[in-house]
């Protein structure tokens, strides 16, 4: 009888590697292509275990997608899985502070809208539901953010060293679903009303359509921007594509998943930005049209250049962060499986663990997969510098007169009732 017994000593020897001798090339599982002159550790694919400190207690339905093979049991490590200590608490600190900024920004918007509604009619109104979309986004964040990391991004199954904390998978940690929902559902919420608002802009400008004629049909601009969100939120649910993500203390979904992330957020992104950049586009060209008309009447075009400009400054705003965010989500998408892969394999070779065979020729390549800690505290601070900027549209002196007014209301409605 051949001896298989694994010797976790010897760097070629582990479970999952079989010796090339004479009998064992008639054993199921050998296969002399793997075994080289190098010696170098090779694995069969008949072994698929998960590392001890990640794996989960049956019944949790978390499960590992690594290189073709997906993992039954076994879950991602919420610490120092691609980012160390130190980039964490930068990310957490860096994610705080920018979507505090954005939580201020934003309810001023809308504060300054319920202070005086008649002034923004459509097609300047989406930019009111923009920001507020944007709000909750910004306040998802902040919630992670002041929340503790188990409390939504972070599992701990067994109080034991041998088992870390694992990464949220699922819908059964009601924290994790809240923000998950409030992330996923407004955020693809103000891409549709970045949509109706270019929309808006151009039946305005190149259809001729009046603030009423608009207003008459915003009953379906709504059902759009909030019923197609809540389709896709509901589906994910349903199918149990929600993730932690550990840098920000949220949940969202594509965290693991890349197809989950390509179909529920990179796709919808992609064609909600190339729908908003071609209505922009259209409603510009009528614009310029105009403008030349009202320059050969000799009509004065202050007003409509004036208008122009700051359409275009917002528009500028807000398209090249939202290309950002795309271009951060696509290099994810192409490249989460090898991180994974890459992740995985060593985890499994430092725990005596059979590597999948993919890992192993992956390392024998020379090549180290390795995420790009910039590229997602750029993400972070696109997906919310939006709710920043909107605000421009009312950096007016308009704003300040409504203000004004509203606080002489106020203060006029107080002495009113002390003489009383």
């Amino acid at each position: 009888p051949v001896d298989s017994t694994p010797h976790p000593n010897d760097d070629n020897k582990f479970p999952g590697y079989i010796p090339e001798t004479e009998d064992n090339k008639y054993r199921p599982g050998y296969n002399a292509e793997n075994h080289h002159d190098d010696n170098k550790p090779q694995v069969t694919n008949s072994y698929k275990t998960c590392p001890k400190k990640y794996s989960i207690l049956p019944g949790f339905d978390y499960r590992l997608k690594v290189g073709s093979a997906v993992y039954s049991d076994c879950g991602a490590p919420c610490e120092n899985m691609y980012f160390n200590e130190q980039e964490r608490h930068f990310a957490k600190l860096w994610i705080g502070v920018w979507s505090s900024i954005c939580l201020a920004s934003t309810l001023f918007t809308v504060l300054t809208f319920f202070v005086d509604m008649t002034r923004f009619r459509y097609p300047e109104r989406p930019i009111i539901f923009l920001s507020g979309c944007y709000f909750m986004v910004a306040l998802a964040y902040v919630i992670g953010f002041s929340l503790d990391k188990e409390a939504a991004a972070c599992n701990r199954f067994v109080n034991t060293p041998e088992v870390v904390p694992i990464t949220t998978q699922g819908t059964k940690k009601e924290w994790c679903t809240i923000l998950f929902m409030m992330m996923y559902f407004f955020s693809m919420a103000s891409s549709i009303w970045w949509v109706i608002l270019t929309l808006t802009w151009f039946l305005a400008a190149g259809m001729k359509w009046g603030h009423e004629a608009i207003e008459a049909n915003s009953q379906y601009f709504h059902l759009a921007a909030w019923a197609v969100p809540a389709i896709k939120t509901i589906a994910i649910l349903a199918m149990g594509q929600v993730d932690g993500d550990t840098l920000s203390g949220i949940c969202f979904t594509g965290i693991f998943d890349v197809d989950a992330l390509r179909g529920f957020v990179l796709a919808p992104l992609v064609v909600y930005l190339l729908l908003g950049t071609s209505f922009l586009l259209a409603g510009f060209v009528s614009l310029f049209k105009i403008r030349t008309i009202m320059k050969s009447d000799g009509t004065k075009t202050d007003k409509l250049e004036k208008l122009m400009v700051r359409i275009g400054i917002f528009s500028v705003l807000y398209t090249v962060p939202a290309t950002i965010v795309i271009a951060c989500y696509f290099y994810e998408q192409a490249s989460r499986d090898t991180w994974m892969l890459h992740w995985f394999t060593k985890e499994c070779l430092a725990s005596s663990t059979a590597p999948p065979e993919e890992g192993i020729k992956l390392l024998q390549s020379g090549d180290k997969p390795w995420p790009d800690f910039n590229v997602f505290m750029i993400k972070y601070l696109m997906t919310v510098i939006v709710g920043i900027t909107s605000g421009v549209w009312i950096w007016t002196g308009k704003t300040l007169s409504s203000w004004k007014r509203f606080y002489a209301k106020i203060c006029g409605s107080n002495k009113r009732e002390s003489n009383v």
